[in-house]
């Protein structure tokens, strides 16, 4: 029996599903195939494929991995259950990187540790045109999906991929780091909204008991990883910027500042090496 565009509103509506209409929009549009917007697919009939994609998302598989696609910082990319979907909140860093570097061509190297589909990175290289950048991932897949990302993106000449443990595989210095490690206290997955916690890599999510670990981890490497005049950014979980940032300050780094996502909420932490000199006619914004 088809599924008509309405009842897969309501199935969608039952399942807690907010913004069912345009998700709907989007499953049809993506069932259609050669539709190329919602707004064409409200006059196409639903393929035959529409119903399973319906029943897909009510069971709360997340529609950017039923559709294949997410969109970041305005450039698509391509995602699979191997990393996690890019969330809005990091843009976060993004931004952040782009106020502390006013003048781009003072990023030459940029390193994303934990890439994942690569959007911190590529999204960063897609404003700093003269930087090359280097992700890494300890997931072959995420690797190789980031990899085929910065070939859809054209920018595969200025990036290259390793498979590693956070900086285990990396040497050289960087005018810019960055990271969206695993947060989430290991206890608390469980949960998490269905989308997260039944869909999404756990190694992905999963930062120890504390929600810390990865932080201990990267922290320590970061002033062999930082050029002179270098800064970090790290993406935190609501709540975690104190210890955080204590973290930090034991391993010898300077505190530059925190930045807030749309919300509100701390989500940025930027760092340099201790005793690194602020530079680029920036202020310290404290800790």
């Amino acid at each position: 029996m088809t599924l008509t565009p309405g009842q897969a509103v309501a199935r969608l509506c039952a399942t807690g599903i907010e913004e069912a209409e345009r998700e709907v929009l989007l499953l049809l549009a993506h069932a259609r195939g050669g539709v190329s917007s919602p707004a064409a697919a409200r006059e196409a009939e639903p393929g035959d494929g529409f119903k399973a994609l319906v029943e897909r998302r009510a069971r709360r598989e997340p529609l950017a991995l039923i559709v294949g696609r997410r969109e970041f910082w305005s450039l698509s990319f391509t995602v699979s259950p191997a990393t996690l979907v890019p969330r809005p909140e990091s843009e976060t860093l993004i931004e952040a990187a782009l106020k502390a570097f006013p003048e781009r061509a003072a990023v030459r190297r940029i390193l994303d540790l934990g890439t994942g589909t690569g959007s911190l990175l590529l999204a960063l290289l897609s404003e700093f045109a003269g930087a090359f950048g280097v992700g890494t991932d300890r997931v072959v897949a995420a690797a190789q999906l980031a990899e085929g990302n910065a070939r859809a993106l054209g920018l595969s000449g200025r990036a290259s991929f390793l498979v590693g443990d956070w900086a285990m595989a990396v040497a050289g210095k960087f005018e810019l780091v960055v990271a969206n490690p695993p947060y989430v206290e290991r206890g608390a997955i469980g949960q998490l909204m269905p989308e997260v916690a039944l869909y999404e890599p756990p190694s992905a999510l999963d930062g120890g008991v504390d929600g810390l670990d990865a932080y201990r981890a990267i922290f320590p490497e970061l002033p062999r990883l930082l050029a002179p005049h270098g800064v970090a950014f790290v993406e935190i979980g609501a709540g975690a910027d104190a210890a955080v940032i204590g973290l930090a300050r034991a391993a010898g780094l300077e505190v530059r500042g925190v930045s807030a996502d749309l919300s509100g909420i701390p989500r940025a932490v930027e760092l340099a090496a201790g005793g690194a000199k602020k530079s680029f006619g920036r202020e310290g914004r404290g800790g």
